[in-house]
């Protein structure tokens, strides 16, 4: 199997859905009733990557895997946080896919200038808060009830990441166009590949 950790693009969107509509069709792990459509999700896609970093990891062509981080808040204020959101296809479960991903993500985060990172979590969901622990997320807090899906009320959990540590006057962070083709992020990319490379050569 050959894999790769790449910047996603419009044209990824119909393998993004692969993975993400059966989370919203048949989980409370999306708050969406039903999954977008491909306009939808390149329109997502485009919009996002206008200012933060979205990951596929495909197998042989196929988007298997993908991370993304996107805007916490709208105020100025929040502008040195994110949220992050991960996401793998059945089949790539447990394997160190997730935690590659994330890994590749922060440090390109770190490289843009952001320093808090947010993860909701809808509870119960082991596997989902185990690998953000294991990351060093620490919990926050709880909104409880926050929505109804699949029959019942669904409590969400919170975990913050410490991307770098906190500095006094901090620059504005730059936006991912800016940050593409250089040395640090390239190398980010690099090494989040030669993970995935390991992971495709595990029996």
């Amino acid at each position: 199997m050959r894999g790769e950790i790449r910047f996603a693009t419009p044209d990824d969107a119909q393998g993004i859905l692969a993975i993400y509509g059966p989370y919203c069709e048949a989980t409370c792990v999306s708050f969406e009733d039903g999954a977008p459509s491909i306009e939808q999700m390149r329109e997502r896609i485009s919009r996002i990557t206008r200012d933060y970093p979205w990951l596929v990891a495909t197998c042989d062509g196929r988007v298997v895997g993908y991370v993304y981080a996107s805007r916490h808040h709208e105020r100025a204020g929040y502008r040195w946080s994110v949220d992050v959101a991960v996401y793998l296809a059945a089949d790539f479960h447990r394997c160190g896919l997730g935690r590659t991903l994330y890994t590749t993500l922060f440090a390109i985060l770190r490289e843009q200038g952001l320093f808090k990172a947010y993860a909701g979590v809808s509870l119960p969901n082991e596997g989902s808060v185990g690998l953000h622990e294991h990351l060093g997320f620490r919990p926050v807090g709880v909104y409880r009830g926050a929505g109804y899906k699949c029959g019942r009320w669904v409590d969400v959990g919170w975990w913050q990441l410490e991307l770098q540590p906190e500095r006094a006057e901090p620059l504005d962070p730059r936006p991912i166009g800016e940050l593409r083709d250089t040395a640090a992020v390239k190398d980010a990319l690099a090494a989040g590949n030669r993970e995935l490379a390991a992971i495709m050569a595990a029996p």
